[in-house]
């Protein structure tokens, strides 16, 4: 298994991955535009962990210059439990240590049990001090 960067010709293959991937929402916002712009401004922080040219996990990562904020983490069902989801996670924490951002977030839908309980036990520290509220200027609610 090899971890590198993401490219935005890896779009594809992700996409099938995020949407055969349970707990995972493929939103407006995950259009291939809209990531090759993500991808374009977060350089050196989306990776991808490949098996033999196939692409089986994946996370991406940007920052507002303050906070990280990692967004799909995924491995495919069949090679999960060998500590890809973590060294994908670790290799965006370290990039984003690299240019001086030491605090990470990650949005994970409560409906999702598997997600939670992954960050969970990995060290990750569920916040109930605040309320993430969204506003969409979209007239598609699914932006």
């Amino acid at each position: 298994m090899k971890i590198r960067e993401m490219t935005i010709n890896d779009y594809d293959p992700l996409i099938a991955l995020f949407k055969r991937t349970a707990g995972v929402s493929v939103r407006e916002a995950d259009s291939k535009e809209s990531t090759t712009k993500y991808l374009e401004r977060n350089a050196g922080l989306n990776f991808v962990a490949v098996v033999d040219s196939k692409i089986i996990g994946c996370v991406m990562c940007g920052h507002d210059a303050r906070r990280g904020y990692l967004q799909h983490l995924v491995v495919d069902e069949a090679c999960r439990r060998q500590g890809i989801g973590e060294k994908l996670f670790t290799t965006c924490v370290h990039s984003l240590q690299k240019i001086g951002i030491m605090k990470t977030h990650i949005f994970v839908f409560k409906t999702n049990p598997l997600a939670n309980d992954f960050w969970r036990n990995q060290g990750w520290n569920l916040r109930d001090d605040l309320n993430m509220y969204s506003y969409n200027t979209s007239k598609n609610h699914n932006a």
